[in-house]
């Protein structure tokens, strides 16, 4: 269930007013922020939330201590971009751009509330299997009748009896102060992002969250392949295996093929050594007046520079790439007369009892190694990139295909890094001698290829 407009109804309420920015302050009957827990899909709030020690803590305190909850909680933060005032302490909330609005903070509040209404609608067995927001919205919505059923039993006595539901909830609403003036409205929603960011600070959000909210990834994501895309933590407690760092620390290696005016020179080391710092400059990027442009009241951004597209694409065909050469390097560098089992730091498959697989795609391998050793290699498909006479950026061959015919030449010659820093990861990946020489060996193999070939 997911209606766009809704109700709260407050016990208590007061409004207070600053620029942009009417709140509208004080405590709801858990049973009256039903309609809320409807609607709500923490997609405005830059982090899900997740079930452990946090939860436990609400959860136990809901139940112990229902009649003094409302003081030992900061509740739950809304933002809604209209609203109506209502008689009897009511307020009618719309969201009309969910990515902005909603629960902007107090997820871990709204996910406890949540299961405890469910604990006592249907019993323990189904909230114990919530592990993350969307296990529990699937289960809220599976059992909405019996939560219903809930919200319509009364107490017997007065007090903050917390098997139904009367317990007290602090919950704070965020609105326009001028509904009727459009630049109000508009400086409203262009703040709810640093709120938000402010309230959400006792954990500091990840770079990554924030690009992703301002929207900054969606061009990556929507060129990802799927089976790779959905596995990735675009934003904290999302709960993907892969670091949106790690995607966005990659995409380096095309766009510093680009030719933008004041584009930052990277070390291509920085791809292994330093992917916070990454991550800032892709950031810094994105924001820039000739790479993006304002949506939603410059609440979000859309990246609109073409060569910045096309790169990005690339960027989204590095995933596969980079397990291609982690499946294949083990052989390739026994091809080129190494022992690849004998290196202290690889694990064969047949030695341990979780077997290796690939980082993004999840296939198994024959052997498990730290990416430290394949980096530089990564790194050499720069050598196949280049500007078109458009100047977007472009595959010069198919890199898949020269990977396969031509691997084990480039190890041959990137044994010399290997053996110098004795299989090493740390000093091989953040050694930028290992990936200038990794790049020359691609570009002398394309240069031999192409000869042998006109």
């Amino acid at each position: 269930m997911n209606p766009e407009t809704l109700i709260v109804r407050f016990d208590t309420v007061a409004e207070q007013m600053a620029g942009p920015v009417l709140r509208i302050v004080g405590f709801a009957k858990a049973r009256n922020l039903i309609q809320l827990l409807d609607s709500a899909d923490l997609e405005a709030n830059p982090r899900s939330a997740k079930t452990g020690p946090v939860t436990q803590d609400i959860l136990e305190s809901i139940v112990d201590t229902p009649d003094i909850f409302v003081f030992k909680t900061k509740g739950i933060l809304v933002g809604a971009s209209y609203y109506e005032k209502l008689q009897r302490n009511r307020y009618s909330l719309s969201f009309e751009n969910t990515k902005i609005e909603g629960i902007l903070d107090g997820g871990h509040n709204s996910l406890a509330i949540g299961i405890h209404i469910l604990t006592r609608a249907v019993g323990s067995e189904v909230a114990r299997k919530i592990k993350r927001w969307p296990d529990f919205k699937a289960a809220w919505e599976a059992n909405r009748e019996a939560v219903e059923e809930l919200r319509k039993i009364k107490p017997e006595n007065d007090g903050y009896d917390e098997t139904t539901l009367d317990f007290l909830v602090p919950i704070e609403i965020l609105v326009p102060s001028d509904l009727d003036d459009e630049k109000v409205v508009e400086e409203f929603n262009h703040s709810l992002l640093s709120i938000c960011s402010a309230r959400n600070n006792n954990v500091q959000l990840t770079l990554e969250t924030k690009a992703a909210k301002k929207g900054f990834y969606e061009v990556l994501r929507a060129a990802l392949p799927p089976q790779i895309e959905k596995r990735v933590e675009w934003k904290t407690n999302d709960g993907g295996e892969v670091k949106a760092r790690d995607l966005v620390a990659m995409s380096w290696i095309p766009l510093s093929c680009l030719e933008l005016k004041d584009l930052p020179a990277i070390p291509p080391q920085n791809i292994y050594r330093n992917k916070g710092e990454c991550a800032k400059l892709f950031d810094e990027l994105m924001s820039r007046e000739d790479v993006s442009q304002p949506t939603d009241g410059e609440y979000t951004r859309e990246v609109n520079n073409p060569a910045v597209i096309s790169a990005l694409k690339i960027a989204a065909e590095l995933p596969l790439l980079y397990d291609r050469i982690y499946t294949a390097f083990p052989y390739a560098y026994n091809k080129a007369g190494g022992k690849f089992g004998n290196i202290s730091v690889v694990k064969p498959a047949a030695d341990m009892r979780s077997k290796p697989k690939t980082y993004f795609t999840q296939q198994p391998v024959e052997y498990s190694y730290p990416d430290g050793l394949i980096m530089p290699l990564v790194y050499g498909l720069k050598a196949m990139m280049a500007l078109d006479e458009s100047g977007e950026l472009c595959w010069t061959q198919d890199p898949a295909k020269f990977l396969d015919e031509y691997l084990h030449v480039i190890v041959k010659k990137y044994r010399v890094v290997l053996d110098a820093f004795k299989f090493d990861p740390q000093k091989i990946g953040k050694n930028e001698g290992s990936y200038d020489l990794v790049l020359d060996a691609f570009e002398t193999q394309l240069m031999k290829d192409a000869y042998e070939n006109s």
